[in-house]
């Protein structure tokens, strides 16, 4: 396709790949969204932070084995064509996300229950492999060589706007159930949080019906009335050892750092804020929403102006960015919300230590809410919630206390503030990405090429940032950071190889 061919018809084309993608995006995330409630579900509540970490495991099992997606639904994309393997990828990951929904909870069924949400969280990563690589190669191939950028850039965009609805509809569904903020919350954790995966079902039909409605990629027809369709792309693309470099290189010099740094803005963040520094549930998720909300239109920035200044030294600039500010960012975040540099006014009552609780008096929940005041005499309410498991006998027990700060207006702006500067990273590493491995490869091996270092970089170096720095946080205490130099020592490596072997000019061979 050449620069000057006409961009009639793309915005159909990018709408309805759009659509598709950003409802697959939403099932996938919906998951991480829910971690702590989905902890409290399907794993045992005698170790909240056992559970938690078995939550992100699983989530970042969806994430490892998203390579493999790429390998079997890359190969049927080169091989059939791209229009109706994401049309599978999209009622794969849309039946498991409903499927998930309807799991019975580990109180009912036991370890059926976590063993049946892994299962459906590897389908997911298995559906999300081929999902993407079809999409941006779909958009790409109907767009001009010098407006790639742009163009694909919206594709982008899906990804964050998923993680923003799956966020916008757990809240509202938090506020439909009730009104009364304490019953709300009791109805949502316990059966109100299946009401997002079960919604997805009727996202996805919306969305196979317009895909149905598609035509294949003009590149890939074209090549398919030739008769140069690659007959195996597996080997092409990787036993080939010109193309192989390129696997290489794009997953080390480009996906590797965009991964850890786009799951570090976004899902650790959104983690470190509620479960470091003990924020506010809705106030955790909100925060995230609003820095999405402003952060998401430089996707489209950054994807066009790579079209003009090449694609390599947008996403490098993003990856040095983070490295050199991510400590003092989150840092800044831990100290907005430490109660140690407050002056506490109010202690409505303190909590004990110990309880002595009866057979069967399950989940006993009690709370204690502190206020604080700040120089501007904001007030700001931090609850502390201690809850009793028992369900055998008499027994006396410390409870495991949960805290939750609820932040004044001011500071809840600030991180907001934080947030956006994180995710603005992302989109100096995300926007041009598409563009630069769709020009990296040919068309007939497209799909599977740049599928495979794409779901490597993010699925296994991305997806598993928000566990290994959880994890961190968890065996070196005294370092509320520590978690952050994974992501931090991946975008070191990433960037190095980067700068120093990917050539600008490596993408103009391989455009058509």
């Amino acid at each position: 396709m050449s620069s000057s061919t006409s961009t009639k018809g793309i915005w159909k084309v990018i709408t309805a790949s759009s659509i598709g993608t950003l409802i697959e995006w939403y099932d996938f995330y919906i998951f991480g969204s829910l971690a702590t409630v989905i902890a409290s579900q399907f794993f045992p509540k005698t170790n909240p932070t056992a559970a938690l970490l078995s939550t992100l495991a699983t989530f970042a099992a969806g994430f490892i084995v998203r390579p493999f997606g790429a390998l079997v639904f890359g190969r049927l994309g080169d091989l059939i064509g791209r229009k109706y393997t994401f049309l599978l990828t999209l009622i794969l990951m849309g039946g498991s996300t409903f499927a998930i929904g309807c799991i019975p909870s580990y109180d009912s069924i036991g370890f059926i229950a976590p063993i049946l949400v892994l299962l459906l969280r590897l389908i997911q990563g298995l559906a999300l492999g081929g999902e993407y690589g079809g999409a941006a190669t779909y958009v790409a191939e109907h767009a001009p060589d010098n407006r790639r950028g742009y163009f694909t850039s919206w594709i982008q965009t899906t990804a964050t706007l998923g993680l923003f609805i799956s966020l916008g509809v757990i809240l509202l569904t938090r506020h439909w159930l009730d009104n009364d903020a304490a019953k709300s919350i009791a109805k949502f954790n316990d059966w109100g949080w299946r009401i997002p995966f079960l919604l997805s079902i009727v996202l996805v039909i919306i969305s196979v019906y317009i895909r149905m409605k598609m035509k294949e990629s003009p590149l890939f027809s074209k090549l398919k009335i030739e008769g140069k369709t690659s007959t195996n792309p597996l080997k092409e693309s990787f036993a080939h050892k010109a193309n192989l470099k390129m696997v290489l290189l794009a997953l080390f010099g480009a996906t590797m750092g965009q991964g850890v740094v786009w799951y570090t803005g976004q899902f650790y963040a959104q983690s470190f804020i509620e479960n470091v520094c003990k924020v506010d549930f809705e106030q955790s998720r909100t925060i995230l929403i609003w820095a999405i909300l402003f952060a998401t239109p430089f996707f489209v920035v950054f994807g066009g102006w790579s079209d003009k200044i090449g694609r390599k030294w947008i996403m490098l600039a993003g990856m040095f960015l983070a490295i050199i500010s991510y400590r003092p960012l989150f840092n800044q975040l831990l100290q907005l919300s430490d109660m140690n540099n407050k002056i506490e006014i109010e202690a409505l009552r303190q909590i004990k230590s110990n309880y002595t609780i009866l057979p069967n008096n399950i989940d006993t929940l009690r709370k204690t809410t502190i206020k604080h005041f700040f120089e501007d005499k904001d007030i700001l309410a931090e609850t502390k919630i201690d809850t009793l498991y028992n369900d055998v006998a008499k027994k006396t027990i410390k409870p495991a206390v949960t805290i939750s700060k609820t932040l004044n207006s001011s500071i809840y702006w600030q991180m907001v503030f934080i947030v956006f500067i994180l995710i603005l990273y992302v989109t100096m590493v995300y926007g041009p990405i598409a563009a630069f491995l769709v020009e990296l490869f040919p068309t007939k091996i497209r799909y599977t090429s740049m599928s495979l270092p794409y779901h490597i970089g993010n699925g296994v170096f991305g997806g598993l940032t928000p566990f290994i720095a959880t994890l961190l946080t968890t065996i070196y205490t005294s370092d509320k950071l520590v978690g952050l130099y994974y992501p931090i020592i991946v975008s070191i490596l990433c960037l190095v190889i980067g700068a120093l072997y990917i050539s600008s000019k490596m993408n103009i061979a391989n455009k058509n």
